[in-house]
Order: C-alpha cells, then sequence, then structure tokens
C-alpha cells in the first residue's frame, strides 16, 4: 500500500457521560497502553478492543446508497483516508506516537440499522477493525499514519 495514501481525517471519543448515536469529534486522542483512550467511556473495558478504526469507504458506500452518515456514526475513535480491512489480523500501524496491534474486525451490530436497515449488510466488508494500544502515545489529526 502507498504510504502517501495513508492519512487520518478525523478523531472521535465518547466521554463517559454521552449517550447519543454519533461520538463526537475530539482534538486529540491519549492512547494508553493496558487501559485505552484516556477520559473514553470504553476505557478499561476490553484492552484487545481499545480503538476502533474505520476507513473513509463505510462512509462513500453509504453515501452511494442515498444513507446520509455524519462521521462518527459508525462508532470510530479514528477515521482514516484508506480500507483498514486490506490489513490482518495482528499487523501493526503506527499513528502518531502510538502504535496499535489490529485484532478484530469489527462485527455487524443492531445500532447501524437505525441509520437505515440496509446499512449492516451494505459495510459488512467495511465496518472496522478494533486495535489494542501496545504503545502509548498522543493521536492529533496533523498525525501520520504507517503501516509497521
Amino acid at each position: 500500500m502507498d504510504g502517501s495514501m495513508l492519512h487520518l481525517i478525523e478523531l472521535f471519543s465518547a466521554p463517559k457521560e454521552f449517550k447519543g448515536p454519533v461520538r463526537p469529534r475530539v482534538k486529540h486522542l491519549e492512547l494508553i497502553e493496558g487501559h485505552g483512550i484516556k477520559n473514553d467511556k470504553f476505557a478499561g473495558k476490553n484492552v484487545e478492543r481499545s480503538v476502533m478504526i474505520v476507513g473513509n469507504i463505510a462512509y462513500d458506500i453509504a453515501q452511494q446508497h442515498g444513507i446520509a452518515l455524519e462521521q462518527g456514526s459508525l462508532g470510530e475513535n479514528i477515521l482514516l483516508s484508506f480500507d483498514p480491512h486490506q490489513l490482518s489480523l495482528g499487523e501493526m500501524i503506527q499513528i502518531g506516537e502510538a502504535k496499535l496491534q489490529i485484532t478484530e474486525k469489527c462485527s455487524i451490530c443492531t445500532h447501524l440499522s437505525a441509520f437505515d436497515t440496509k446499512l449492516p449488510t451494505l459495510i459488512r466488508e467495511h465496518r472496522g477493525i478494533y486495535c489494542k494500544i501496545v504503545q502509548s502515545g498522543v493521536v492529533t489529526k496533523a498525525s501520520s499514519v504507517v503501516l509497521l
């Protein structure tokens, strides 16, 4: 994969008190090895699923089928310019100071049907990936994305 094609589009995090269908945008994420995203409501629950990464292709597919989705609707923490489903389980990604290891591909969850009943099927192969944090660090929109 051409390194010039890999870039970060947006960052999202849901604080503990957040309730809603679209995760709020944030200026940075502080990724903490063995814990998760600082101040995120899912931190400390499952370190194998600490960070969710989605490729913009999922939003493109939805739009092509007339489904208007706001970024953050798919539950992602990091939205990237490429489809992370092209990567294999166990592969490593460095984003900014942090290093992540891909642990699993996201399953289709029922909350996606709230946006449109066709959405889960349409993005099944592009839903996103979960990663564990193997090196703590801060990620910003200006952070570089490197496949290791």
